[in-house]
């Protein structure tokens, strides 16, 4: 069975309810997988929430709820927001689920049976905020710690530490090796530059039942839970290996998640044949945690005995009008309102086009508003309305004999937008293709298919302008499915297209047949009032 492209979103802490940053990794994950089923590799994509730890404990103890109806409350806004933002993800992980705890215990109990876990007494300060131990290293010029850490406290107590230290050299060697591990380069710069000064300290994975009890017990001991990255970062292989993935079946944990832990078969017939997923292609994540995933997450795997994910992927941040995105300020963008106002293709092509994966972003209401108008409605879908409107006041909807004129333009820029596809290069691609929807917008000017129209003698010269823009409406459609599913959708809809535009294939010139009868053309994107 071959393997598929493996795709994952960071998952979210239910702790909160989702900004923009949260739905901009998952909009970016969500077109790279659409783009790859597009160009014709089958695709695996997921995401999830992460719901143990300290804040979940204190938030629903606030509330007066068990954690887990908590939890349960919230991962309905995670999956609404899913749903919202138009998703295509193949499943979604809920770290409270049994498939995902087996797996967990099955790898602690692995990495202590080998000598990766060991128990020892910590005393030093400890972040409340962030759940991490925090060493003299953490503290700035000044002698205080990073106000991100919330507040501090000294604590003395007992737990299991994972074993880093030994595994350093060996990672900057890996890193070194292999470029692409890290991307953006500067973000793989950053963890070089960390691991070649800092000596790696071995991790701290428990906590003391005594003072969190909401988090995966550990097998073997009752007295502690699982710090919450060290189950939150085991989702990535926690569900190919519960879909029974192959590339998974040998190792040691996967079989006794398995003896332990078996799935019952509810049908009576022999199930689907598991998916090849591992190892993943790509993790999108944002930059705050490069750390997790580039040093702690390949040393877990490394010491599982699986084989590291291809890509690393690290997203910048969203800023509100310059300054930092803050719900006590209320300095915030609500993804989901947004959508609801504008509808979810908007909000997916601004934040896709506004910023390239890697550095910050700033969102402006003024910005969204002017590539809405000027971007969306004046330029895609003033194209596609004039086009499709043209074909049916002058050739009652029927399309005419083919026309090449357009061919080898559009095939250079389609070209383009597949290898930048094959680059996870998404606002380039984006760019690509608005510089086919102008060309377009400029040949409907050149042309003048109105004043054609007027003039019987230039009956087939219309017929070729007609079809050009009727079948570049057609391309923009398939070009434009992973960024705009809904949008493409319509555009293949209002050309009386049943098929989805979700081949890039289908982008070859001459798609529309002569005789083909278009449906009724409808705005794309309805102007706002001002």
């Amino acid at each position: 069975m071959s393997k598929r492209f493996y795709i994952t979103t960071a998952i979210d802490y239910v702790n909160g309810s989702p900004h923009v940053g949260n739905a901009y990794e998952k909009v970016v994950a969500d077109t790279i997988a659409r783009s790859r089923r597009s160009l014709g590799q089958e695709t695996f994509f997921l995401t999830g929430v992460d719901e143990h730890g300290q804040k979940v404990q204190q938030a629903a103890a606030a509330e007066s709820k068990e954690p887990q109806v908590y939890c349960d409350e919230l991962a309905t806004i995670w999956q609404a927001l899913a749903k919202k933002l138009e998703l295509s993800n193949d499943d979604f992980i809920r770290t409270t689920q049994p498939r995902h705890e087996a797996i967990v215990k099955a790898i602690v109990s692995q990495l202590h049976a080998s000598g990766h876990i060991y128990k020892a007494t910590y005393e030093g300060y400890y972040s409340l905020k962030e759940e991490t131990f925090l060493t003299e290293k953490d503290r700035g010029p000044d002698g205080k710690f990073d106000p991100a850490y919330g507040e501090v406290v000294r604590l003395k107590e007992d737990n299991y530490y994972f074993r880093l230290k030994d595994q350093q050299a060996w990672l900057i060697d890996y890193i070194e090796r292999n470029p692409s591990f890290i991307h953006p380069e500067s973000r793989r710069n950053e963890t070089l530059g960390f691991l070649k000064t800092r000596e790696l300290e071995d991790l701290c994975i428990t906590r003391p039942t005594a003072r969190l009890s909401w988090g995966i017990p550990l097998p073997f001991d009752p007295n502690y839970v699982n710090w919450v990255w060290f189950d939150a970062l085991v989702n990535y292989i926690s569900v190919p290996a519960a879909l029974g993935d192959p590339a998974l079946a040998n190792l040691p944990f996967v079989q006794s998640a398995v003896r332990s832990h078996a799935p019952t078969r509810q049908a009576p017939h022999a199930p689907p044949a598991p998916p090849s997923l591992w190892p993943p292609d790509i993790h999108v994540i944002g930059k705050d945690i490069v750390k997790f995933h580039a040093i702690y997450w390949p040393i877990m795997l490394k010491a599982m005995g699986a084989s590291l994910p291809k890509q690393i992927l690290a997203h910048g941040f969203w800023q509100k009008d310059g300054e930092k995105i803050s719900k006590t300020t209320g300095n915030t963008v609500d993804p989901i309102a947004v959508a609801d106002e504008w509808g979810v293709d908007a909000f997916r092509f601004y934040v896709l086009r506004e910023l390239d994966i890697g550095p910050d972003g700033n969102w402006t209401d003024a910005g969204f508003r002017s590539r809405y108008q000027d971007e969306l409605a004046h330029d895609l879908g003033n194209l596609v309305n004039r086009s499709l409107s043209m074909l049916n006041r002058y050739r009652n909807g029927v399309v005419p004999t083919a026309s090449n004129e357009l061919a080898a333009e559009v095939e250079k820029i389609t070209s383009a937008t597949k290898a930048h596809l094959e680059q996870n290069e998404l606002q380039a691609a984006l760019q690509t293709i608005w510089s086919l929807v102008r060309r377009g917008n400029q040949y409907v000017d050149h042309t003048a298919p109105f004043k054609l129209a007027k003039d019987p003698a230039q009956g087939p010269r219309l017929d070729e302008v007609l079809y050009n823009l009727a079948e570049l409406c057609r391309i923009l459609a398939v070009l434009l499915w992973p960024f705009l599913p809904s949008t493409a959708s319509k555009i293949y809809a209002q050309l009386g297209l049943n098929a989805a535009p979700d081949k890039f294939d289908a982008t070859r010139w001459g798609g529309l047949e002569q005789g083909h009868t278009i449906g009724t053309p409808a705005a794309l994107f309805p102007l706002k009032e001002e």
